[in-house]
Protein backbone atom coordinates (compact mmCIF):
# COMPACT_ATOMS: atom_id res chain seq x y z
CA UNK A 1 0.00 0.00 0.00
CA UNK A 2 1.33 3.43 -0.94
CA UNK A 3 1.01 6.33 1.47
CA UNK A 4 0.37 9.68 -0.20
CA UNK A 5 0.44 13.02 1.54
CA UNK A 6 -2.73 14.87 0.54
CA UNK A 7 -3.23 18.65 0.70
CA UNK A 8 -6.09 18.36 3.17
CA UNK A 9 -3.76 16.56 5.60
CA UNK A 10 -2.36 19.94 6.65
CA UNK A 11 -5.72 21.10 7.97
CA UNK A 12 -6.19 17.80 9.80
CA UNK A 13 -2.68 18.17 11.21
CA UNK A 14 -3.54 21.64 12.53
CA UNK A 15 -6.73 20.27 14.08
CA UNK A 16 -4.77 17.51 15.82
CA UNK A 17 -2.29 20.07 17.15
CA UNK A 18 -5.10 22.25 18.49
CA UNK A 19 -6.64 19.21 20.16
CA UNK A 20 -3.30 18.27 21.71
CA UNK A 21 -2.95 21.80 23.08
CA UNK A 22 -6.53 22.27 24.29
CA UNK A 23 -6.81 18.91 26.07
CA UNK A 24 -4.03 19.48 28.63
CA UNK A 25 -5.14 23.10 29.11
CA UNK A 26 -8.66 21.97 29.97
CA UNK A 27 -7.32 19.35 32.38
CA UNK A 28 -5.11 21.98 34.01
CA UNK A 29 -7.98 24.44 34.41
CA UNK A 30 -10.16 21.70 35.91
CA UNK A 31 -7.39 20.78 38.36
CA UNK A 32 -7.03 24.41 39.44
CA UNK A 33 -10.78 24.71 40.00
CA UNK A 34 -10.84 21.54 42.10
CA UNK A 35 -7.78 22.76 44.02
CA UNK A 36 -9.48 26.09 44.79
CA UNK A 37 -12.72 24.39 45.84
CA UNK A 38 -10.83 21.98 48.11
CA UNK A 39 -9.00 24.84 49.86
CA UNK A 40 -12.22 26.79 50.39
CA UNK A 41 -14.24 23.82 51.63
CA UNK A 42 -11.56 22.55 54.04
CA UNK A 43 -10.55 26.12 55.02
CA UNK A 44 -6.90 25.18 55.07
CA UNK A 45 -4.54 27.97 56.15
CA UNK A 46 -2.15 29.34 53.49
CA UNK A 47 0.92 27.96 55.28
CA UNK A 48 -0.39 24.43 54.66
CA UNK A 49 -1.95 24.75 51.21
CA UNK A 50 -2.51 28.13 49.52
CA UNK A 51 -5.20 28.70 46.95
CA UNK A 52 -4.20 29.00 43.25
CA UNK A 53 -5.23 32.68 43.24
CA UNK A 54 -2.96 33.41 46.21
CA UNK A 55 -0.06 31.64 44.48
CA UNK A 56 -0.57 33.78 41.35
CA UNK A 57 -0.78 36.95 43.44
CA UNK A 58 2.43 36.01 45.26
CA UNK A 59 4.15 35.24 41.96
CA UNK A 60 3.27 38.69 40.63
CA UNK A 61 4.26 40.44 43.86
CA UNK A 62 7.62 38.63 44.16
CA UNK A 63 8.39 38.47 40.45
CA UNK A 64 11.34 40.87 40.80
CA UNK A 65 13.08 38.37 43.11
CA UNK A 66 11.93 35.03 41.75
CA UNK A 67 12.50 35.60 38.05
CA UNK A 68 16.21 36.62 38.33
CA UNK A 69 16.79 33.51 40.44
CA UNK A 70 15.07 31.42 37.77
CA UNK A 71 17.41 32.89 35.16
CA UNK A 72 20.43 31.78 37.22
CA UNK A 73 19.05 28.22 37.34
CA UNK A 74 18.28 28.40 33.64
CA UNK A 75 21.87 29.38 32.85
CA UNK A 76 23.18 26.41 34.83
CA UNK A 77 20.72 24.13 33.03
CA UNK A 78 21.71 25.38 29.57
CA UNK A 79 25.46 25.02 30.17
CA UNK A 80 25.02 21.53 31.64
CA UNK A 81 22.67 20.47 28.83
CA UNK A 82 25.01 21.64 26.07
CA UNK A 83 27.95 19.93 27.75
CA UNK A 84 25.93 16.71 28.12
CA UNK A 85 24.78 16.81 24.49
CA UNK A 86 28.30 17.28 23.10
CA UNK A 87 30.07 14.88 25.45
CA UNK A 88 27.29 12.30 25.17
CA UNK A 89 27.37 12.33 21.37
CA UNK A 90 31.17 12.07 21.22
CA UNK A 91 31.20 9.28 23.81
CA UNK A 92 28.55 7.32 21.89
CA UNK A 93 30.57 7.67 18.69
CA UNK A 94 33.63 6.41 20.58
CA UNK A 95 31.66 3.42 21.87
CA UNK A 96 30.61 2.38 18.36
CA UNK A 97 34.18 2.41 17.05
CA UNK A 98 35.15 -0.62 19.09
CA UNK A 99 33.23 -3.17 21.15
CA UNK A 100 36.15 -3.35 23.58
CA UNK A 101 35.93 0.39 24.21
CA UNK A 102 32.19 0.14 24.81
CA UNK A 103 32.51 -2.87 27.12
CA UNK A 104 35.32 -1.19 29.04
CA UNK A 105 33.77 2.26 29.53
CA UNK A 106 29.99 1.83 29.38
CA UNK A 107 29.75 0.32 32.90
CA UNK A 108 31.33 3.49 34.28
CA UNK A 109 28.71 5.58 32.52
CA UNK A 110 26.10 3.44 34.26
CA UNK A 111 27.85 3.95 37.60
CA UNK A 112 27.87 7.70 36.99
CA UNK A 113 24.14 7.59 36.34
CA UNK A 114 23.21 5.44 39.33
CA UNK A 115 25.30 7.39 41.86
CA UNK A 116 22.95 9.74 43.79
CA UNK A 117 23.81 13.31 42.87
CA UNK A 118 22.90 14.40 46.40
CA UNK A 119 25.72 12.22 47.73
CA UNK A 120 28.47 13.48 45.44
CA UNK A 121 27.37 17.10 45.00
CA UNK A 122 29.02 18.28 48.27
CA UNK A 123 32.30 16.72 47.13
CA UNK A 124 32.13 18.41 43.71
CA UNK A 125 31.29 21.74 45.34
CA UNK A 126 34.25 21.27 47.70
CA UNK A 127 36.62 20.54 44.80
CA UNK A 128 35.41 23.60 42.89
CA UNK A 129 34.87 25.83 45.88
CA UNK A 130 36.36 28.82 44.03
CA UNK A 131 33.78 28.49 41.25
CA UNK A 132 30.35 27.53 42.58
CA UNK A 133 28.69 28.07 39.20
CA UNK A 134 31.01 25.52 37.56
CA UNK A 135 30.34 23.05 40.38
CA UNK A 136 26.58 23.35 39.86
CA UNK A 137 27.03 22.86 36.11
CA UNK A 138 29.07 19.70 36.70
CA UNK A 139 26.38 18.30 39.00
CA UNK A 140 23.65 18.98 36.45
CA UNK A 141 25.83 17.54 33.65
CA UNK A 142 26.24 14.26 35.54
CA UNK A 143 22.46 13.86 35.72
CA UNK A 144 21.87 14.75 32.05
CA UNK A 145 24.77 12.81 30.52
CA UNK A 146 23.66 9.17 30.56
CA UNK A 147 20.37 9.32 28.56
CA UNK A 148 22.18 10.91 25.62
CA UNK A 149 24.97 8.33 25.70
CA UNK A 150 22.58 5.41 26.04
CA UNK A 151 20.09 6.54 23.37
CA UNK A 152 22.72 7.65 20.86
CA UNK A 153 24.77 4.48 21.26
CA UNK A 154 21.64 2.43 20.59
CA UNK A 155 20.87 4.54 17.53
CA UNK A 156 24.36 4.25 16.11
CA UNK A 157 24.19 0.47 16.47
CA UNK A 158 20.64 0.18 15.07
CA UNK A 159 21.68 0.63 11.45
CA UNK A 160 19.93 -1.22 8.63
CA UNK A 161 22.19 -4.17 7.90
CA UNK A 162 21.41 -4.01 4.19
CA UNK A 163 22.55 -0.40 4.00
CA UNK A 164 25.63 -1.23 6.05
CA UNK A 165 26.48 -4.07 3.66
CA UNK A 166 25.98 -1.68 0.74
CA UNK A 167 28.46 0.80 2.23
CA UNK A 168 30.93 -2.04 2.75
CA UNK A 169 30.38 -3.20 -0.83
CA UNK A 170 31.35 0.23 -2.13
CA UNK A 171 34.33 0.25 0.24
CA UNK A 172 33.24 3.27 2.23
CA UNK A 173 35.61 4.28 4.98
CA UNK A 174 34.68 4.10 8.66
CA UNK A 175 34.21 7.87 8.81
CA UNK A 176 32.08 7.93 5.64
CA UNK A 177 29.88 5.21 7.12
CA UNK A 178 29.61 7.17 10.35
CA UNK A 179 28.75 10.51 8.74
CA UNK A 180 26.45 9.34 5.95
CA UNK A 181 24.79 6.29 7.53
CA UNK A 182 25.18 5.86 11.28
CA UNK A 183 24.65 9.48 12.37
CA UNK A 184 21.49 10.03 10.28
CA UNK A 185 20.11 6.71 11.52
CA UNK A 186 20.86 7.68 15.11
CA UNK A 187 19.35 11.17 14.84
CA UNK A 188 15.88 10.19 16.23
CA UNK A 189 17.53 8.39 19.15
CA UNK A 190 19.82 11.34 19.84
CA UNK A 191 16.93 13.81 19.80
CA UNK A 192 14.93 11.50 22.07
CA UNK A 193 17.84 11.52 24.49
CA UNK A 194 17.94 15.32 24.35
CA UNK A 195 14.28 15.57 25.37
CA UNK A 196 14.95 13.39 28.39
CA UNK A 197 18.18 15.14 29.35
CA UNK A 198 16.69 18.62 29.10
CA UNK A 199 14.43 18.02 32.07
CA UNK A 200 17.12 16.05 33.93
CA UNK A 201 19.57 18.94 33.55
CA UNK A 202 17.04 21.23 35.23
CA UNK A 203 16.48 18.70 38.02
CA UNK A 204 20.23 18.32 38.49
CA UNK A 205 20.68 22.10 38.67
CA UNK A 206 17.94 22.48 41.29
CA UNK A 207 19.25 19.58 43.40
CA UNK A 208 22.79 20.96 43.24
CA UNK A 209 21.52 24.36 44.35
CA UNK A 210 19.74 22.71 47.28
CA UNK A 211 22.98 21.06 48.35
CA UNK A 212 25.13 24.14 47.77
CA UNK A 213 22.72 26.43 49.61
CA UNK A 214 24.15 29.47 47.83
CA UNK A 215 22.44 32.74 48.68
CA UNK A 216 22.74 36.37 47.74
CA UNK A 217 22.15 38.10 44.43
CA UNK A 218 23.39 35.12 42.38
CA UNK A 219 21.22 32.49 44.07
CA UNK A 220 19.11 30.16 41.99
CA UNK A 221 15.44 29.32 42.31
CA UNK A 222 16.17 26.42 44.67
CA UNK A 223 17.48 28.86 47.28
CA UNK A 224 14.20 30.80 47.09
CA UNK A 225 12.28 27.56 47.61
CA UNK A 226 14.41 26.64 50.62
CA UNK A 227 14.11 30.04 52.30
CA UNK A 228 10.37 30.13 51.67
CA UNK A 229 9.88 26.70 53.25
CA UNK A 230 12.03 27.59 56.27
CA UNK A 231 10.01 30.79 56.84
CA UNK A 232 6.66 29.03 56.17
CA UNK A 233 6.09 31.32 53.18
CA UNK A 234 4.27 28.52 51.41
CA UNK A 235 2.56 30.70 48.74
CA UNK A 236 5.97 32.04 47.77
CA UNK A 237 7.34 28.49 47.69
CA UNK A 238 4.50 27.39 45.41
CA UNK A 239 5.17 30.38 43.16
CA UNK A 240 8.84 29.39 42.84
CA UNK A 241 7.82 25.78 42.14
CA UNK A 242 5.40 27.02 39.48
CA UNK A 243 8.20 28.91 37.75
CA UNK A 244 10.48 25.87 37.89
CA UNK A 245 7.81 23.58 36.49
CA UNK A 246 7.00 26.07 33.76
CA UNK A 247 10.67 26.21 32.78
CA UNK A 248 10.81 22.42 32.58
CA UNK A 249 7.74 22.32 30.34
CA UNK A 250 9.19 25.06 28.13
CA UNK A 251 12.45 23.13 27.74
CA UNK A 252 10.59 19.96 26.75
CA UNK A 253 8.37 21.79 24.25
CA UNK A 254 11.37 23.54 22.69
CA UNK A 255 13.24 20.26 22.23
CA UNK A 256 10.11 18.60 20.84
CA UNK A 257 9.74 21.40 18.29
CA UNK A 258 13.42 21.01 17.37
CA UNK A 259 12.95 17.26 16.97
CA UNK A 260 9.90 17.70 14.73
CA UNK A 261 11.73 20.31 12.66
CA UNK A 262 14.74 18.06 12.07
CA UNK A 263 12.77 14.86 11.50
CA UNK A 264 9.53 16.19 10.04
CA UNK A 265 10.43 15.74 6.37
CA UNK A 266 11.96 12.28 6.40
CA UNK A 267 11.47 10.19 9.54
CA UNK A 268 8.33 8.12 10.18
CA UNK A 269 8.09 9.29 13.79
CA UNK A 270 7.42 12.88 12.70
CA UNK A 271 5.93 12.65 9.19
CA UNK A 272 2.13 12.58 8.95
CA UNK A 273 0.75 10.21 6.34
CA UNK A 274 -2.71 9.81 4.85
CA UNK A 275 -4.09 6.57 3.48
Amino acid sequence: MLFIRRPESKSKYKKSISAEVLAPILVGVLALILWDIFVKVTQLPPYILPSPLLVIQTLIADWHELFPSLLITFQITVFAFIAAAISGLLTAILFTQSKWIERSLFPYAVILQTTPIVAIAPLIILWLKNNTFAALVVCAWIVAFFPIVSNTTLGLKSVDRNLLNLFQLYKASRWQTLIYLRLPSAMPYFLGGLKISGGLALIGAVVAEFVAGTGGAKSGIAYRILISSYNLQIPRMFAALLLTTGLGVLIFISLSVLSDFLLGKWHDSAVNYED
